[in-house]
């Protein structure tokens, strides 16, 4: 019984948390100091878990985001925001444990309100939980845009690239959905590292075929023209047009770097030695200097390749025909990783409505008991309350997406909507208030210039993306989505 014992640390010295020396770490003890089952996570767990919501399907309207800024703007725009986002993230992952009696905050909302009170966490709740669910919806489209992909490209290849080749949506969105309803009976964050390696896995090697395909497009000399600063207004492409596409692609970009709603999450998996935020600001490192590496690479060989008729999404809008079999592997690890990058996005969701119930009916075996079922290595655990809710999420995400499946305008909505507030905002704001920074001070006033700029570029993305969704609906069916 010696292995169970745990000292609980109650009002220990801040210091003590800030060297990561814990009793409690050593591998005699199974409970961490607040008495939760112990940490395991490690940099490349916290690395797998931010590539697996950062590399998604964001990175495949880069080449098209790249037509409408051009080569400066479109560099410019994913260096600009990687920057902004490894400094904000670091700030909010400072705020996981209180800097004065060393208590953990588990989620966002958590930190929100033990900082700057309970008003704020409200307004975080609202945009947290609207952002990571429209994600979710964000990620059931894609997912079957690639999968009617696959359906196409064999199609092509049989009957030559003029072929009508079309194939519905439905079908795959309620597959995913299927997928998805099993994979939510996972019950928390920390159960999900190995889902998370696969789909990080999965990034890496889609975005490679990507990159590879336009880099031998570029090689074989059958490019099309580029430019400085994008596709040059001119015929059929009024300089509205143009404005609209930019803050378009300014939101794909945007939802190319939004992970911090699940930042928190992510964190309360790490060990607690060394001290969380020293690994998570490795982990941001390691993954946002990944990410930006494949998002040049696939952005700007595509953009190289495709020039001003670079695709809305580079592996699913045919600009490549052949290899058709490597086209359709592509595919299959897209959508691979959006499956687990799903889970890592709906959890936070999932757990908030888990933890909020089991306070409301702390006696209600429909909330609180856990049914064994199976044996040995195929056994596991049902609760009803995590069964019914989870089942019923997906089930609306799915029918959502099959309503509304315009991939790029979906992207830059969702991304924009919730950049400013959730990585810019929240962060910068809690670490005013940790360090007491002084109204009108040097430092103040340049947060807040940051915090304006963001504001600003955020509002244009959710208009671009607004007045493109606007423009297809005008020509939609429901529940007929098509490509």
């Amino acid at each position: 019984m010696e292995n169970m014992m745990i000292t609980m640390h109650g009002e220990a010295h801040p210091q003590e948390y800030e060297s990561g020396l814990e009793i409690q770490n050593s591998d005699d003890y199974l409970l961490d100091d607040d008495g939760k089952p112990r940490r395991r996570g490690t940099v490349w767990t916290a690395s797998a878990h931010i590539i697996t919501t950062v590399i998604g399907s964001g990175i495949l309207s880069l080449a098209w985001a790249m037509a409408q800024l051009g080569w400066a703007g479109g560099l410019g725009t994913m260096l600009a925001f990687a920057v902004i986002t490894f400094y904000s993230s670091d700030l909010l992952a400072a705020c996981y444990r209180s800097p004065i009696t060393g208590k953990r905050n588990y989620t966002y909302m958590e930190a929100v309100k033990n900082n700057l009170g309970g008003k704020m966490q409200k307004a975080c709740g609202l945009f947290q939980y609207m952002i990571l669910s429209g994600a979710t919806i964000g990620y059931t489209i894609t997912a079957s845009i690639c999968m009617a992909a696959i359906q196409r490209s064999n199609c092509f290849h049989k009957k030559g690239h003029d072929a009508d080749c079309t194939a519905t949506h439905n079908t795959f969105m309620v597959g995913m959905g299927i997928v998805e309803i099993i994979l939510s009976q996972i019950p928390n964050f920390s159960r999900l590292s190995m889902l998370s390696t696969v789909a990080a896995l999965m990034s890496f090697l889609y975005s490679f075929i990507g990159f590879g395909l336009g880099l031998a497009k570029v090689i074989s000399g059958q490019t099309k023209r580029t430019s400085f600063t994008g596709i040059d207004v001119g015929p059929g492409y009024s300089a509205s047009d143009k404005s609209w596409a930019i803050l378009t692609a300014v939101g794909n970009i945007a939802f190319s770097y939004s992970y911090s709603p699940v930042l928190i999450n992510i964190q309360d998996t790490l060990k607690p030695s060394p001290t969380e935020k020293t690994v998570m600001r490795k982990a941001n490192l390691i993954a946002l200097s990944s990410a930006t590496i494949f998002y040049i690479m696939c952005g700007c060989f595509g953009y190289a390749a495709f020039g001003d008729d670079a695709p809305g999404n580079l592996l699913t809008g045919f600009g490549f025909y052949e290899p058709f079999w490597l086209v359709d592997l592509a595919n299959i690890f897209i959508v691979i990783h959006l499956v687990g990058a799903y889970q890592v996005l709906a959890q936070p969701v999932f757990g908030a409505i888990e933890t909020w119930s089991t306070k409301k009916w702390p006696k209600s075996n429909f909330v609180m008991k856990e049914y064994s079922i199976g044996r040995g290595h195929i056994a596991f655990t049902v609760n009803f309350l995590r069964l019914t809710w989870r089942t019923t999420f997906v089930v609306l995400a799915t029918i959502l997406a099959m309503m509304m499946p315009f991939f790029n305008d979906a992207l830059a909505f969702v991304g924009a909507l919730g950049y400013w507030p959730l990585t810019v905002l929240f962060p910068i704001e809690m670490f005013i208030a940790n360090r007491k920074i002084a109204k009108w001070s040097s430092i103040w006033l340049g947060l807040e210039v940051l915090n304006i700029f963001c504001l600003c570029v955020s509002l244009g993305g959710v208009c671009g993306a607004i007045h493109g969704i606007s423009e297809g609906l005008s020509n939609y069916e429901l529940f007929k989505a098509k490509a």
